[in-house]
């Protein structure tokens, strides 16, 4: 039986908390449990909860209520400078719109992350871990080229690479293929597939049932609540 790496007890999102009347629930109570090395999408219709539900398993975002445990230690209490420690080492993130730095080479936009590590990597470690990086995405060769080089699936690759060079037991990407055509996106899920396989946990956002069939679980939500949770163990 696969290790229990996220729970989540009782999560609600609550916005302009001021009168009864103003306030918004973007999640209403979410209890949800992760083990190691699962590839789960989480759907939903736009105002489902499902990126608000990311941000904050991502520390993106922190819950009004409710409790957040990550390897058994309970995180929503850490401090800003904690999480964002654990984002750092454990965490990888990718997202729709790429966010690659124009001027940027491939190899130092998935060098960044790297420069918040502490302790401060050597050079030639932080080398071997971006050029390892970006051949696990198949884009070695194209280290030196700046994302308007790149299509958009290349592009992607590279942001992907951002999200390995740490090392993060979890990836966490909100609508990954949204800016890419149907070859590209198959593209994207089939690393992804990869990913997982070397034990990497993968948590998915997407409102593309074609997409989400990469998954081995499937979360779909609607008004701020898990309406089903399908596959898994």
């Amino acid at each position: 039986m696969k290790e229990l790496l996220i729970k989540l007890e009782n999560i609600k999102k609550i916005y302009n908390s001021g009168s009864e009347e103003a306030k918004v629930y973007a999640l209403k109570g979410i209890n949800l449990e992760v083990k190691k090395g699962e590839f789960i999408a989480i759907m939903g219709a736009s105002g489902s909860g499902k990126s608000t539900l990311m941000n904050i398993i991502g520390f993106l975002d922190i819950p009004t209520e409710g409790s957040y445990y990550l390897e058994g230690d309970r995180v929503d209490t850490f401090s800003k400078d904690e999480l964002a420690e654990i984002r750092n080492k454990k965490l990888g993130f990718v997202f729709q719109s790429f966010n690659l730095l124009s001027r940027t080479s491939a190899f130092d936009n998935v060098k960044l992350p790297l420069l918040y590590s502490k302790p401060r990597l050597k050079e030639s470690e932080i080398s071997r871990r971006v050029i390892n990086a970006l051949e696990m995405v198949g884009l070695k060769e194209r280290k030196n080229h700046l994302p308007n080089q790149l299509s958009g699936g290349e592009q992607q690759r590279v942001a992907i690479a951002r999200a390995l060079v740490n090392n993060p037991s979890i990836i966490l990407a909100d609508e990954p293929t949204g800016n890419l055509d149907s070859k590209r996106s198959k593209e994207i899920m089939n690393i992804f597939t990869e990913l997982n396989k070397y034990g990497i946990t993968i948590i998915l956002v997407t409102h593309e049932h074609d997409i989400a069939e990469y998954a081995k679980r499937v979360i779909e939500m609607r008004d701020g609540n898990i309406l089903k949770d399908s596959g898994g163990e």
